[in-house]
């Protein structure tokens, strides 16, 4: 069995992304830090930090001494696994299946694949541009095992090829004791003892490493069993990655189609089909893709977002409609494909028999859905919740097509009035006390009584946005003399020493 292992760059690749627009990665000295029980740590560095004197293991702090220009960026280990997930199922292009290998490595079986790009090296010079292409640098190799391979790959010449009619110890004698992918304290014992290269462990004898290295269990302990697996005596069991299946559906035409009447049919049939698709998934989609393949091998794809999910057929349908308009057939259309991959889970919901559909109306999802493809992603936004105590930032205006942001949690024991004005409107307030409820205010040149109160409810400013100087609120749900409610402030407390006297406004209206 040939397997490939690229070690990969990933740290590499966001230092990258950290970097200015128009720099390239190795521009100023960057590094990725950790942190430890004994201060950050550096996890990776770019080009000019590793010039600069920075390693991987390095405190940051010695390292600043050497350059003291270096900019640290914290590390973010799992955002480096995802991608490498992502990785590994985009790399299946060069075999059926693939592996991960933390922190920063493929394995991909290349088994009776290789025919298919001419041979293993030209195999890898595609994998090498494509890996390029991301922005990625790695390092290549193909041979019989998985640890024959990492060795290669991390010890070996670039894009080293070990055949599997190859004696494989013969062909790795020369590498380093660390290609075994031993544990640092194993490595350090072997060194020692004068073992630094493969090849040595096999003048030694078998006997001698089996009574210094006696762990049957951890294999980067015990170098027997890595050697063992290096020359493929004894199997390593390896877990491949199974991306998620996306919810796909496709019509290959028997005829090219030309006409658009005939295309509006097989986007009903696909729609139909993957409403099906979707409910036996409990899913709804998001964002739906259909690509259309042409006669002269061009594809023409058209993209859909919605603003909830949903699974409706005959609303994908009214929706593609306005974005099939433009579409050139060319010398006719053989494939559609369509594809969601975006879905949201979306559980049956029981349907009214007696209703006609006419009289449904049109949901708000689907209203914002029809706005969107007629008017574009930027002339329509929707109110979504902010997590904000104050009441002029609860509320913030996204995209219909945007993720709703992160909340810490619906203030539901909160009493909120119906409507709250764009801005808190200043009002004159005659009191008893200055700490005591309201008894009468102006507003807009009309003085109202006030029968009826309750509160206050004290919110306080936001520490880490407001100044020092910031007052307190103190809110009271108020009722007129007749039968009107607002929802007023108090700005201020008498005598805090952050201004003069409070000052009133009112916010809100009450049903």
């Amino acid at each position: 069995m040939a397997i490939w292992l690229a070690r990969l760059a990933i740290d590499r690749w966001r230092l990258s992304e950290d970097c200015e627009e128009g720099q390239g990665a190795d521009a100023d000295p960057l590094v990725l830090i950790t942190e430890t029980a004994h201060g950050q740590r550096i996890d990776a560095a770019n080009r000019a930090g590793t010039e600069a004197g920075a390693r991987p293991g390095m405190m940051l702090a010695d390292a600043r001494a050497l350059c003291p220009r270096l900019r640290a960026v914290p590390s973010d280990p799992a955002g480096d696994l995802a991608f490498l997930e992502r990785l590994a199922a985009w790399a299946r292009r060069w075999g059926p299946w693939s592996a991960l290998d933390p922190p920063g490595g493929l394995l991909v079986d290349v088994t009776a694949v290789d025919h298919l790009f001419g041979n293993e090296a030209r195999l890898l010079a595609d994998a090498q541009a494509m890996f390029a292409r991301r922005r990625l640098t790695a390092r290549l190799a193909v041979a019989p095992t998985a640890g024959a391979a990492w060795a290669l790959a991390h010890f070996g010449p670039e894009r080293a090829i070990l055949s599997p009619h190859e004696d494989i110890a013969a062909g790795l004698a020369g590498l380093p004791v660390a290609a075994l992918r031993l544990e640092g304290d194993v490595l350090t014992v072997l060194r020692r003892l004068g073992l630094k290269r493969i090849g040595q462990l096999g003048v030694i004898g078998r006997d001698a490493l089996q009574r210094r290295f006696r762990n049957p269990r951890s294999p980067g302990a015990n170098p027997l069993i890595r050697l063992d697996q290096l020359l493929g005596l004894k199997p390593e069991p390896l877990l491949p990655v199974d991306p998620p299946r996306t919810p796909l559906v496709q019509r290959r035409l028997m005829e090219p189609i030309r006409h658009r009447e005939l295309l509006d049919q097989v986007v009903a049939d696909l729609a139909a089909d993957m409403a099906g698709e979707l409910e036996s998934r409990g899913q709804g989609a998001r964002r739906l893709e259909l690509g259309m393949w042409r006669v002269d091998n061009e594809v023409v794809v058209r993209q859909l977002e919605m603003a909830a999910a949903t699974r409706d057929a005959a609303h994908l349908c009214r929706l593609f409609a306005a974005k099939l308009d433009g579409v050139e057939a060319g010398f006719g259309i053989e494939l559609v494909r369509l594809r969601a991959n975006w879905t949201e889970p979306l559980a049956l919901a029981q349907g009214d028999f007696a209703a006609p559909p006419e009289a449904e109306g049109t949901s708000l999802a689907a209203c914002l859905d029809r706005l969107t493809v007629r008017l574009g992603e930027k002339a329509v936004r929707r109110p979504v919740s902010y997590a904000s105590h104050i009441p002029e930032r609860a509320q913030r205006w996204h995209p219909p097509l945007a993720p709703e942001p992160a909340e810490q949690g619906e203030l539901a024991f909160h009493a909120r009035p119906l409507k709250l004005l764009d801005r808190p409107e200043l009002i004159s307030v005659l009191y008893a006390t200055p700490d005591g409820f309201p008894q009468r205010f102006r507003w807009r040149g009309h003085v109202h009584e006030i029968a009826r109160v309750e509160g206050p409810e004290r919110i306080a400013p936001e520490w880490w946005r407001e100044k020092g100087g910031a007052r307190l609120r103190d809110y009271y749900r108020i009722e007129d003399g007749e039968g009107r409610r607002y929802w007023i402030y108090r700005l201020g407390l008498a005598g805090d020493g952050r201004g003069g006297a409070p000052d009133w406004f009112l916010q809100g209206l009450c049903a």
